[in-house]
C-alpha cells in the first residue's frame, strides 16, 4: 500500500478560488486536463475539493468566497498552441508571447477565476 495515490506526486499545487467548476472545465478546454477525485459540499451546493490531472501534474481546488492569487507555470511542447487553445477556453491574455530571456519562451492567461497560467517552452 501507498502512502500517496498512484500517479500523483508529492507536491500538488491548491488553488482556492470562487467556482471550482469554471476552473476545471478551463482546465479540460485549454490544456486537456482530466478530472480526478470531485467532492461536493454538504448538501451539493459547490465542490469542496477537486482534483484534475494536467499532463504528469495533479492540481487540487477547493472554493471559498474569499480567494487568494494564484500563479501556475506549466510547460508545453507548443506554448503558442497552448495559448491559443486556451484562450478559445475563456482565458484572458496578461502577457502575450515572448522571449524572457531566461531560456523560455513565455505568455500568461487568466482563467475564469483570475488564476494566472504561464504557459512556456523551454528553448535553451
Amino acid at each position: 500500500m501507498s502512502w500517496k495515490p498512484d500517479g500523483y506526486t508529492s507536491a500538488s499545487p491548491y488553488l482556492i478560488v470562487r467556482d471550482a467548476e469554471a476552473t476545471l472545465r478551463f482546465l479540460e478546454r485549454a490544456f486537456q486536463a482530466t478530472r480526478l477525485r470531485i467532492h461536493a459540499r454538504d448538501g451539493g451546493a459547490g465542490i469542496k475539493h477537486a482534483e484534475a490531472r494536467l499532463d504528469d501534474t495533479v492540481i487540487m481546488l477547493g472554493e471559498m468566497p474569499e480567494t487568494v492569487a494564484a500563479h501556475v507555470h506549466v510547460y508545453f511542447a507548443d506554448a503558442d498552441a497552448a495559448l491559443s487553445k486556451a484562450v478559445e477556453a475563456g482565458g484572458h491574455i496578461i502577457q502575450e508571447m515572448s522571449r524572457s530571456g531566461d531560456g523560455d519562451y513565455r505568455g500568461g492567461i487568466a482563467d475564469p477565476n483570475g488564476i494566472v497560467w504561464w504557459i512556456s517552452t523551454q528553448e535553451d
